[in-house]
């Protein structure tokens, strides 16, 4: 079974995202910031990630690099997430190495359209 991070400061997001993730067969586990889930990971790296970009002590932002200079942490499909609807955050996201990225508030099928593809990897 494929595993999955969500990282949210927000525990009824990370409730939503956990139903439809473990109904698509993933083993979820959560962090509530950053440097939470930049230790979750030290410890075992998920094949994908959830991630939200304001969030405090690490920024979804600061994770995500700290992420891709970690040795195997280039092999997690991340998927930003956020309220904003600003393309120069979106970019820096993408730039720092996130895979993909969605818009809250987010429903079933557009959760499950972004890790869809990570099942058959």
């Amino acid at each position: 079974m494929k595993s999955c991070l969500i990282v949210d400061d927000s525990s009824i997001v990370r409730k939503v995202a956990r139903r439809i993730l473990e109904n698509m067969d993933y083993i979820v586990e959560e962090a509530e910031d950053g440097q939470e889930a930049f230790d979750k990971c030290c410890e075992e790296m998920p094949d994908a990630i959830l991630l939200d970009w304001s969030m405090p002590i690490l920024s979804g932002l600061g994770f995500l690099k700290l992420l891709r200079g970690y040795v195997g942490g280039d092999k997690p499909h991340v998927v930003y997430c956020t309220v904003e609807n600003d393309i120069g955050a979106i970019a820096m996201a993408l730039k720092a190495g996130a895979s993909d990225y969605m818009m809250k508030p987010f429903d079933r099928r557009i959760l499950e359209s972004k890790f869809e593809p990570t099942l058959a990897a």
